[in-house]
């Protein structure tokens, strides 16, 4: 194995910039542990679950495979593109079940209202940190 092919993650192809690294890595570290979380919290994915969905265990499983992959996908450059696509799309598969914490708080009474909204909120944010991860400034060399 030669030297260039030694690291999982080359320096070379980290994108520059300190902010761009943290966004990374934070994405990453994130969306790996919250993808674990599915299937060791099995019960709060399902309970917000809006009950018009089939398949909840199903979905809830495939949902946190998906984040963990995607999560590691973004660490390695030549899958960080499709990774951040994917990761993209799945923020946008997985809103309904925040749109249904925020329409039915009384199912979620150990949360504060402001937060399942917040949260509403903040899910755009992770929409345009995902999709940054698809741009050149993030993947320098491919």
């Amino acid at each position: 194995m030669n030297k260039e092919n030694s690291n999982l993650i080359p320096f070379s192809q980290l994108p520059k910039g300190i902010w761009r690294k943290i966004v990374l890595f934070g994405l990453s570290i994130f969306f790996i542990n919250a993808g674990i979380t599915h299937f060791t919290n099995l019960p709060f994915y399902l309970s917000i679950m809006p009950p018009t969905l089939p398949l909840h265990k199903e979905a809830v499983y495939i949902s946190g495979f998906f984040e963990v992959i995607g999560g590691i996908g973004l660490l390695i450059p030549r899958f960080r593109k499709i990774a951040g696509w994917g990761l993209f799309a799945l923020l946008i598969a997985v809103y309904p079940a925040n749109i249904y914490m925020a329409i039915t708080p009384e199912a979620f009474p150990d949360i504060p209202i402001y937060a399942l909204y917040i949260r509403l909120a903040f899910q755009f944010v992770f929409f345009y940190w995902a999709y940054s991860l698809t741009r050149p400034n993030f993947n320098p060399g491919y």
